[in-house]
């Protein structure tokens, strides 16, 4: 991989160091646009669990320009919504991955969590059984500043769910990250809560690429990679699964010491 810097292991995880943000996110949609290729040669199908976040556009836009993924043999999931928010709603994932994904690509189907369900519990376990009902082939991740994956808060992080996707309470680290990206005006705006795809579901999946780049993911990496594996940061999970990769650049990288 011509454009990489470093690449060592921790544990079982992969992480790759990048120089820079651009690289990081053109190389990492070259590995999943050969991964999705490989997977519907084979299989003929492929289901795929995307995030949001900043960290995904870049990732998201090359993916799509690069071409040769038959996208209607693809099936797509999401790690993650707000309780009570409309599809239409700003700070909405449905939203999001519509303008960033969904309505570039002709996908065979994607099933979004109905954040505004009239019914939150029933929404929990319909989205499971869809997500059960085939392998996840391809997990796209971020880490949260306080080493979230998916709306897996350290308060409510459980390696050993026994659910698939499940209602949480959002900590003041996640609002305060929330509204530092700008997805709501203020800390009173923010839902307390969401609907999550829990930690044994994402770690199913074939594929893991998880993207942290940024100087404000230096620390939380660092404790990711370097500390016990712990829900004091839910990513260090990732550190027991040979299929994940951590993808870094050189500012989120910094403190890492391989």
């Amino acid at each position: 991989m011509p454009f990489t810097k470093k690449i060592f292991r921790v544990d079982d995880l992969n992480v790759q160091i990048y120089n820079c943000e651009a690289e990081l996110g053109e190389n990492v949609a070259e590995i999943a646009r050969d991964y999705l290729q490989e997977v519907l040669q084979k299989n003929g199908h492929a289901a795929v669990l995307l995030a949001t976040g900043n960290s995904q556009i870049r990732f998201l836009d090359t993916l799509i320009a690069l071409g040769g993924i038959d996208w209607s043999q693809v099936t797509c999931f999401h790690l993650d919504e707000y309780l009570g928010i409309s599809a239409g709603h700003l700070a909405s994932f449905r939203r999001y991955l519509r303008e960033h994904f969904h309505k570039r690509v002709n996908l065979k189907e994607f099933h979004y969590i109905e954040g505004d369900a009239l019914e939150p519990l029933v929404e929990c376990d319909r989205y499971s059984k869809l997500l059960q009902a085939q392998p996840i082939d391809l997990c796209c991740l971020g880490v949260g500043e306080n080493g979230h994956i998916a709306f897996n808060d350290p308060s409510v992080a459980n390696f050993q769910d026994a659910y698939s996707v499940k209602l949480v309470k959002l900590d003041q680290a996640n609002h305060k990250q929330q509204v530092k990206q700008g997805h709501f005006p203020n800390l009173e705006a923010v839902p307390k809560y969401a609907f999550t795809v829990t930690i044994p579901l994402i770690c199913s999946a074939k594929k893991i690429l998880c993207l942290a780049p940024g100087s404000h993911k230096a620390k939380i990496v660092q404790q990711m990679l370097q500390e016990n594996i712990s829900t004091d940061c839910p990513a260090s999970i990732l550190r027991k699964y040979s299929q994940a990769t951590l993808f870094l650049n050189q500012d989120s990288g910094s403190l890492v010491s391989s």
